[in-house]
């Protein structure tokens, strides 16, 4: 599992959750799904779906004990606007905000504006360079089509959390879609990790379908500017098409 959970909206991270640039703190992927999981459980008016999640990092994530608590700021019978907040020994270290729209059928008019990626089975095992930390990348299947976080540019990449997100319990699939969204800039990366920094400092995935199955592709690449900023946007797919978009701003900078 992510998190053991210790009850009153406080969770124990394990060493799953360790991002690839140190072993004292966190990839993004599990905090942004347990904030999702969160807001998930806010009731509801009538029969909502998340529609787009923006999460803030505001500082690292620790490998340690976390508090989570979610709001909804701005209630409605169509649209509402709902807000986590991810703390760690009494600080804030991130934010999400999400809008929740309600459901209606749109089937006869759904439309997708991506093409269909060949399944899992059709790429290659894709594994942990050394120059990554271990820690969450192990705990994800990866299958590459195009790509991978041994290779420079872009990349089309399937993943799937092998451990839970929380105790034992079954992730969502937006809670699923997050986990795996902030590797975008990871599987898309163009500079070696051992000489650059390329972090995100947020993430925004705008959903027009709910996920369904363990199974979900980023089809990904990174743009980097000439002043130390970039941008790694991302499809987002499962097993059946496209479900949405991912966006990450990056600060790109020499180690050391």
């Amino acid at each position: 599992m992510f998190y053991e959970p210790l009850g009153g909206g406080r969770y124990q991270s394990t060493v799953h959750t360790t991002g690839p640039w140190s072993k004292l703190t966190q990839h993004l992927g599990p905090p942004s799904a347990l904030m999702v999981r969160e807001m998930e459980k806010l009731p509801a008016p009538v029969p909502m779906m998340i529609a787009r999640v923006t999460v803030e990092i505001l500082g690292p994530v620790p490998v340690a004990e976390l508090s989570v608590s979610a709001a909804v700021d701005r209630p409605g019978r169509s649209v509402e606007l709902l807000s986590a907040e991810l703390s760690a020994d009494g600080r804030v270290v991130a934010r999400a905000r999400a809008w929740r729209i309600v459901r209606s059928d749109t089937s006869a008019v759904a439309v997708d504006v991506d093409e269909r990626l060949p399944p899992p089975s059709a790429g290659r095992v894709m594994t942990r360079p050394d120059s990554w930390g271990a820690g969450y990348l192990d705990v994800i299947e990866w299958r590459s089509l195009a790509g991978s976080l041994a290779e420079s540019g872009p990349a089309t990449v399937w993943g799937r959390q092998t451990v839970p997100l929380v105790g034992d319990e079954e992730p969502s699939g937006l809670q699923r879609l997050l986990t795996i969204a902030d590797s975008g800039n990871g599987v898309s990366g163009r500079l070696d990790p051992r000489e650059w920094l390329f972090i995100n400092a947020d993430l925004t995935v705008h959903v027009y379908r709910e996920p369904v199955g363990e199974w979900i592709a980023l089809d990904a690449v990174t743009a980097i500017g000439p002043e130390g900023i970039g941008a790694a946007t991302s499809v987002l797919h499962d097993l059946t098409g496209p479900v949405g978009r991912g966006a990450q701003a990056l600060l790109v900078r020499p180690q050391g």
